[in-house]
């Protein structure tokens, strides 16, 4: 029984913690109310690895990393799509990077680009983008087991991860959830993503069941 309440107690603490680093625009409804297909871009990545490493050799990693985030992202919605759990669909990646490629629009020069122009480029209704910081590679997985020395120096803390939308007409941030990458976070990029956002469950925007709440609350 205590070791049920220390759970609740530590998943409790976990939740309040997800909902404290998410913002959603006021607007939020009325902005996205025709919003019927989102896309997925490659997260910008920055890079500050222990180990020194040439120029070339670090864009590259860079990009594998913010393309790992793209690739986890859609592997996350595509499962929970099949439950029927959100109310919008989401461009097949392959998809979404071919179009950007035959538009000369490259992991190297994206970020010059509006939301606006990616959003009538790729022709959907909004864009999940966002940055990463990491002092290690997370696509090869990061260590698991704990070290109460490691947690008092600070080495178990990866880096940082912040995950948006954007409305494609205004270019708009309607959505946006921050949190910090650790040893607890998950072991590779998959399992980060799979862990953070269903946390967010509830607060992501989309969610079918989030969206009876305030149907809910509305009328009582």
């Amino acid at each position: 029984m205590k070791k049920l309440f220390v759970l609740m107690l530590f998943l409790s603490g976990m939740l309040a913690s997800a909902q404290k680093n998410i913002y959603e625009h006021k607007n939020f409804d009325y902005l996205s109310q025709n919003h019927k297909v989102l896309a997925i871009l490659p997260f910008l990545t920055n890079l500050e690895l222990k180990h020194d490493i040439d120029k070339e050799e670090l864009e590259r990693l860079k990009e594998r990393e913010g393309y790992a985030v793209q690739s986890a992202l859609e592997t996350y919605f595509s499962n929970r799509k099949k439950k029927k759990k959100f109310s919008v669909e989401f461009q097949n990646t392959k998809n979404t990077n071919a179009i950007l490629a035959q538009n000369n629009i490259t992991y190297e020069n994206i970020d010059i680009y509006t939301t606006k122009q990616l959003s009538e480029i790729l022709q959907v209704d909004g864009l999940i983008s966002g940055s990463i910081d990491l002092n290690i590679l997370l696509s090869k997985g990061i260590p698991t087991e704990f070290s109460f020395v490691d947690y008092f120096l600070g080495d178990s803390n990866y880096g940082r991860i912040g995950i948006k939308i954007s409305d494609g007409d205004s270019g708009k941030l309607l959505w946006k959830y921050e949190k910090k990458i650790d040893k607890k976070t998950g072991k590779n990029t998959y399992d980060l993503i799979d862990k953070m956002m269903k946390l967010a469950t509830r607060k992501f925007p989309y969610d079918r069941e989030k969206k009876k709440d305030k149907i809910k609350k509305s009328k009582a």
